[in-house]
């Protein structure tokens, strides 16, 4: 029995579907019948179903394909893609510069406050770790080597650095002309020279440069800082007053200063000029004439 109604439902959901419809178009004022098709159920479910299909797929690649993606929630424009990768390269640059002025203002900091490390060297334990050697040729100067050290000393006093792409001497004009009241001096960490000149006695800059720092501190009262080729930086502190801003360009021998005696660690009306390269004290006095 249970069979034999499966079978008669199955029989009568198969006539459904094939049982045969007539659609007619016709005209409304005369009845005339303009279009007719002979339809079932099975040919509806699927010729409407291939046509979804259809229709889901040309959306897919319409919007996949086309900028019409754009204009969809959750999909990010060409454009937007292209400013995202500028911006990352952007940041990676700024970056890096970031970086690299982070280490140049920490120097200058090293410069402001006198911090540096040194490392003392025994020329002369190395000279005898040398004449050890069976191997090593004899270290001692001659006597054509003697007066060649000897001119190339007294030439390096006025010749700072020179560099590769320099074909001519970098010449140090002296700040103020004066008497050294304090030399310089690594064992004190004392990595300037100071000079006595009259009062109001202008001070002028070594060479060529740009101004880096230019302000009052509580320390070394006025304080000039200028940054010259081949990475020399001249600073000039305990000024009474200041003649030039952060940024301006100078001249060698240009007036940036007033003599002075400002700051808490001043002792009188005095210059107190460093000398730094590349972030490394040197002494003021190998290569410039205060007298």
């Amino acid at each position: 029995m249970i069979q034999k109604k499966k079978k008669r439902k199955r029989k009568q959901i198969k006539k459904k579907l094939l049982h045969k419809y007539r659609l007619v178009i016709l005209n409304e004022d005369t009845f005339e019948e303009k279009l007719s098709f002979k339809l079932n159920r099975l040919n509806v479910f699927v010729l409407g179903t291939l046509f979804s299909v259809f229709l889901i797929a040309f959306t897919t690649l319409l919007i996949a394909f086309t900028p019409l993606r754009e204009y969809i929630p959750g999909y990010s424009s060409t454009a937007l893609k292209r400013q995202a990768i500028d911006l990352t390269y952007k940041t990676d640059s700024l970056t890096a510069t970031l970086r690299a002025n982070e280490l140049y203002y920490d120097k200058i900091q090293k410069v402001l406050k006198g911090e540096i490390n040194t490392q003392e060297i025994n020329k002369d334990s190395l000279f005898e770790e040398f004449k050890r050697d069976t191997i090593t040729a004899n270290l001692s100067p001659n006597k054509q080597d003697s007066l060649l050290r000897e001119r190339v000393a007294t030439e390096d006093k006025y010749n700072l650095f020179q560099s590769a792409t320099s074909a001519s001497d970098f010449v140090l004009f002296p700040p103020v002309n004066g008497t050294l009241s304090q030399e310089y001096n690594i064992q004190e960490k004392h990595y300037a020279v100071d000079i006595l000149a009259p009062k109001d006695t202008p001070i002028k800059a070594v060479a060529d440069g740009m101004v880096i720092f230019a302000e009052w501190t509580a320390e070394t009262g006025y304080v000039c800082i200028i940054e010259h080729e081949s990475g020399l930086i001249s600073v000039y502190k305990h000024n009474s007053a200041l003649s030039v801003h952060q940024g301006d360009q100078v001249k060698a021998g240009q007036v940036i200063a007033i003599i002075g005696n400002t700051g808490e660690l001043t002792t009188g009306p005095h210059l107190h000029f460093e000398l730094w390269s590349e972030g490394y004290p040197v002494n003021p006095s190998n290569y410039i004439d205060f007298q």
